[in-house]
């Protein structure tokens, strides 16, 4: 984000508010979309997030990075209004194409793979998928994590740890060479 169009929306400047939120859209619903894992859910929050945003614009700080600051808004969003729902995380979805040069059941396996994948991030506690998501999903350091989730980074280092551990459960078979049946 262009600190110059962050800086005139917090001032008043409507156009700039309106031109930065469409900036941030697709990244707001494509994070909605991995903790909520439902397409109408996620874009609900999603909505509820640039609404947010929208009235809190005044209240940033550039103490924090932008995108660490709107990833807190649509992670609370999502982990408050959909805890009931048991919320998930996805993958995104990806087509089975079949190339020529490419092995047919290396792209079946890696559909059952990211199928499994998808699943058992789907099984993490809530906070652990947090991060997860924002780490792998969404590439955050640490940092930024610990910075958008308001925790210290120590629990952030042991959240990620803890969940890598129950996803290496949860994926055995793969370990072994094994596939799901």
């Amino acid at each position: 984000m262009e600190p110059g169009l962050i800086r005139a929306a917090q001032s008043g400047d409507r156009d700039a508010l309106i031109t930065l939120l469409r900036e941030i859209e697709t990244h707001v619903y494509r994070t909605a979309y991995y903790i909520v894992n439902n397409e109408q859910d996620a874009m609900d929050a999603a909505q509820e997030a640039l609404i947010r945003i929208y009235t809190k614009i005044g209240s940033y700080e550039e103490k924090a990075q932008f995108k660490t600051w709107i990833q807190r808004i649509v992670t609370n969003i999502c982990i408050d209004k959909f805890r009931r729902n048991k919320p998930t995380v996805s993958i995104d979805e990806h087509d089975m194409v079949f190339h020529e040069k490419q092995n047919v059941e290396d792209e079946v396996l890696s559909a059952y793979a990211a199928q499994d994948i998808r699943s058992a991030i789907d099984q993490l506690p809530d906070h652990h998928r947090a991060v997860v998501v924002l780490r792998y999903l969404q590439d955050f350091s640490y940092n930024e994590i610990a910075e958008s989730l308001d925790l210290p980074l120590n629990t952030v280092k042991s959240y990620l740890f803890r969940a890598r551990q129950q996803l290496q459960t949860l994926l055995h078979d793969y370990q072994k060479g094994g596939v799901r049946g």
